[in-house]
């Protein structure tokens, strides 16, 4: 990873994704929860954020949830899920805390269906901790919203700053392109029913368009 000086965006273009970066995090206190739910991604911090919260006793039993995307299918070839299992596992978490759902392509269907898990298991759920990638608590808590509107949600990530996530990933353009794209899917999903709408500033939004005229684009949809 690039040190400060050596960075491959420039600090106006770090700054700009500091505030998308900023925008996603939600900012919920973290309190005990019926259960919760680890979103599959390529990211294995959820499963490591998912075991912290567990052994700080914030929820009893918990679903992990994830079948495979290209982004995905190298890293965890058995699918999202069951490595975040196995991962939880050797943090010491007990079998029996985890349920696994293996079938989600998608942030509505990782919603979806771990909530028929959960009743088929006979856990009843007012509240939920929904545990993701930093940079998507946002679209997470706008999807949930949407498809589990009767439910407390609350939202938890890996406590990172930009700078620490970036080292983790390895890559700054490719963590850039997934915080425009996260953004431009928090803009755009309530119009095609997927998630409720969510307030952008005007700065936040300022800032997109011009990481996006940059050309960080990887990651945006068709729309």
């Amino acid at each position: 990873m690039p040190e400060r000086g050596q960075r491959q965006i420039t600090d106006t273009q770090f700054r700009d994704a500091t505030l998308i970066w900023d925008f996603h995090r939600m900012g919920h206190e973290r309190r005990p929860c019926s259960t919760a739910i680890g979103l599959g991604s390529h990211d294995l911090g959820v499963a490591t954020a998912t075991a912290d919260l567990f052994w700080a006793g914030l929820f009893p039993v918990f679903v992990f949830s994830g079948g495979n995307s290209p982004t995905t299918r190298a890293r965890f070839p058995r699918g999202e899920a069951v490595h975040y299992r196995e991962h939880a596992l050797r943090r010491g978490v007990p079998d029996e805390a985890i349920l696994v759902e293996t079938k989600a392509a998608n942030t509505g269907q990782n919603i979806t269906f771990s909530r028929r898990l959960l009743a088929e298991a006979d856990i009843e759920v007012e509240s939920l901790l929904l545990i993701s990638k930093p940079y998507m608590e946002r679209r997470a808590y706008a999807t949930c919203r949407k498809l589990w509107p009767e439910v407390e949600v609350v939202c938890a990530s890996e406590p990172l700053g930009l700078d620490d996530y970036i080292k983790s990933i390895g890559d700054e353009r490719l963590v850039v392109d997934m915080l425009v794209g996260d953004l431009q899917r928090v803009i755009e999903y309530p119009k095609l029913g997927f998630a409720v709408e969510q307030d952008v500033p005007g700065d936040v939004y300022e800032a997109y368009e011009r990481l996006v005229r940059a050309g960080f684009d990887s990651r945006l949809i068709s729309t």
